[in-house]
């Protein structure tokens, strides 16, 4: 029964309540999950440590020429004192006028193009921690959601932490206002930078390791991205690549099941004869998202020591 549910909730109508008619996006895309231009940096809450910070200043155009919004709009209504610690740490390393805040109200305010200019002379953008409906609520399917696209298309970076790297994905992973124990809840459409993908963050601090599995098992269309704290992969195209502290899980259908079109990704490449239903990528490891499969980097030095 558990697993019907979840198979109605996926592929009925019921997938998800759109706040008004979903955005069209390019059907011609050369890429599967990643963005065809620009990057993404997701990132798995806590502490974000200066190597990611560093990564997506240099990706935003660089000390000299980054001009990055923040929005604020996952960690509390505007009448609250709602989270500024990325924006105090920007403005450390860039200065407080390159720095400009985006929390809109509604879904009114973010189809007004007077409320969005700031984003057509960024170069990056960055969405703080919280809850990650209320992002949706706002900015989904909306003008301003459009704008994230076209950053995007310019070259930009889009990054975000907790809240701000599960948004990044197609569904939305917990999702429900009701708590983010719900793992599939009253929201489920995330704003898509990272197609046909779920991203869970806290990973392995939550103990949330195996909780994507029965997802992707029936939804074989998607790939899982799991992040720990204080960790993140940088996503260009179709590759990522491990940055930070602790490691990332992937849950890939293929290597769960062992069954699928891509004879090259085994359960026995990945877990040797381990069960578990994911597997870890660590600092400086690459995946490939299009063909899912680990990028293995060629030792260059024993190909030069054995040509000797």
């Amino acid at each position: 029964m558990k697993r019907i549910l979840l198979f109605i909730l996926i592929f009925g109508t019921g997938f998800c309540v759109y706040a008004q008619k979903p955005i069209a996006i390019d059907s011609a895309l050369t890429t599967r999950h990643g963005p065809e231009k620009g990057s993404l940096i997701i990132i798995g809450g806590g502490n974000v440590v200066a190597e990611i910070w560093d990564r997506f200043i240099e990706l935003a155009g660089g000390v000299e020429k980054a001009r990055i919004v923040v929005v604020t709009n996952a960690s509390g209504d505007e009448k609250e004192d709602y989270h500024s610690a990325a924006i105090d740490t920007l403005s450390r390393r860039l200065g407080k006028n390159r720095i400009s805040r985006l929390h809109l109200k509604n879904i009114r305010e973010a189809n007004d193009e007077k409320n969005f200019k700031i984003l057509q002379n960024a170069t990056g953008i960055y969405f703080s921690g919280g809850r990650q409906w209320r992002i949706a609520d706002v900015y989904l399917n909306t003008l301003t959601h459009l704008e994230f696209f076209n950053l995007l298309n310019r070259g930009g970076v889009i990054a975000g932490s907790s809240a701000g790297a599960s948004i990044q994905g197609s569904f939305l992973w917990r999702g429900d206002t009701k708590g983010a124990q719900i793992l599939i809840g009253d929201h489920t459409q995330g704003l898509g930078f990272l197609r046909n993908s779920i991203i869970d963050q806290h990973l392995i601090v939550r103990n949330r390791q195996f909780d994507a599995t029965e997802f992707i098992k029936i939804a074989p269309q998607f790939i899982g991205i799991g992040l720990n704290e204080s960790t993140a992969i940088v996503v260009q195209k179709d590759e990522f690549e491990v940055i930070g502290a602790s490691a990332v899980a992937v849950y890939d259908y293929t290597a769960i099941t062992g069954k699928g079109n891509n004879s090259s990704v085994t359960r026995e490449n990945y877990y040797g004869t381990s069960n578990r239903p994911f597997f870890f990528l660590n600092k400086g490891q690459k995946y490939d998202l299009k063909e899912h499969k680990i990028i293995r980097e060629r030792n260059t030095n024993r190909t030069n020591q054995t040509s000797n």
